[in-house]
Parts: structure tokens; sequence; C-alpha cells
């Protein structure tokens, strides 16, 4: 590293630690203690070093190494992308941008309503509505074999502060999956899907137990205690049954 390029990098890191210092000196009360402990949080330290969009990372690997989500070669839909950290994980736990020429090549959508900075081994479906029939057209035109392996939600809708009614609403996104479910998961596939505890999350618990084999609730390390956030880990997707459920109706 030539030495001017040496000095600018010591200066960028010094004004980023002025910069937070002040921007804390600027907060009070909740904000301050928040953004303290977002800047002393073990995980956000750790993506910055290992060069993941956010945090969120880690509950995703915690889960695929416990559970085995991913292999090289899976095809894999990633909803509520923003900013990309779980579709980073993706990427390398399914080979998608070819980095391991022994091992087959996944391939990666990630889909938000939110703007998406391009992923070497992703494609991203930016401003985009999951709960739209046109943007479930729009997906299937997108994956190579029409269908995914493994549909992944880390989906959140804009928070309202009423605690019961974004629990609700969260589920509700949560069960659009389901309905979108018949269209792109392959039989045998998985699905791991947030949600917020509360009480409408045995309806979402029930659906998935309809539909799928094996149903887990999740809570990684990851995620932090104070959070409300738990994760269904939804193994071995029945289609035929979901078929023969949707003829009942």
């Amino acid at each position: 590293m030539s030495r001017h390029r040496m000095l600018s990098t010591v200066l960028s890191q010094v004004q980023k630690i002025h910069t937070a210092g002040q921007y804390l000196k600027s907060r009070t009360g909740a904000e301050h203690r928040w953004l303290e402990r977002h800047l002393q949080d073990p995980f956000v330290k750790k993506a910055k070093e290992r060069n993941y969009r956010c945090r969120s990372a880690f509950k995703l690997l915690e889960i695929d190494d416990k559970h085995s989500l991913f292999r090289p070669g899976l095809h894999v839909i990633d909803c509520g992308t923003a900013p990309g950290a779980w579709a980073q994980v993706a990427v390398e736990r399914v080979n998608a941008a070819g980095s391991d020429p022994d091992n087959p090549i996944g391939f990666v959508l990630g889909v938000d309503l939110l703007h998406l900075s391009p992923l070497e081994g992703a494609i991203f479906l930016p401003h985009a509505d999951i709960t739209d029939p046109g943007v479930h057209r729009e997906i299937q035109n997108l994956l190579p074999k029409g269908k995914v392996d493994v549909i992944l939600s880390d989906m959140a809708p804009n928070a309202t502060g009423i605690r019961e009614l974004d629990h609700q609403k969260l589920i509700h996104l949560c069960l659009s999956l389901l309905d979108l479910a018949p269209c792109i998961l392959q039989p045998g596939g998985v699905l791991l899907c947030k949600f917020w505890d509360g009480k409408d999350a045995h309806l979402l618990r029930r659906r998935l137990m309809q539909d799928f084999q094996e149903v887990r609730t999740i809570k990684p390390q990851a995620s932090r205690k104070e959070s409300a956030e738990t994760f269904f880990l939804a193994k071995t997707y029945r289609a035929e049954a979901n078929v023969q459920l949707k003829k009942l109706k």
C-alpha cells in the first residue's frame, strides 16, 4: 500500500470514529442507547470483518449450519432481501457465483420493495411487492428451472408501533408466501420465514404443518434477546397435498 493510500485510509477511519462520536453526542435517551449497543454488537463487528451487508447474515449462517438448508447447486429465492446479507450467504452456500469449480452452480434471486445494490452471483428484483400477482409472474420468468428449492423470508412490514398490528401484518406476509409456494417451490423444498411472536403465530404454524412434513421454531443466537423475532423452518414441501387441499377449498 502506498504512503498516500495508507494516509487516506487512516484519515477515513478517524473520520468515521469522529462522526460516530458526534452522532452519539447528538442523540439522547433510547436513541443513544440503541446506537451505542449497535456499535458494540459483536455481530455488527463480524459483519464488517467478513464484508456482509448487515449482521442478519449470522442468523442465516447459524440456521444453515445446524439444519442444512443449502448445498451447491440449489436454487433459492430470498424475499425481503434488502440490504442483501441473506443473499450473500445463499450465494456462498449454493455456489451461485461459481467460485468453486468442483461443485454445481446454484441460483439466487432476491426480491424487495426497496432499492438493491448489485451482488455478484445473485439476481435482484427491486421495488417489487411479493404479494402482487404481477410480481409472481416476474419471479417465475426469472427462475431458470421455473421453481426453487428454498424460499427464504426475512420480510418485515413498515412498523406502526402497534405491536399486535405489526405482528398480524407480518403473519399475513408469511401466509402470502405459502400462497405463492405451489407456483415456485419444488416438492420436498424448504421454507424459512421470520415472524414476530403473537396471538396469530399459531395460524401460520398450522398452515405450515399442512404444507410441509416438518416444522421447527428457531431463535438463533444472533437474534437479539429482547427482539420478538422468531423463525419457522419448514422442510419437505408436500406439493401434491397442497394442490389437493386447494381443490377441496
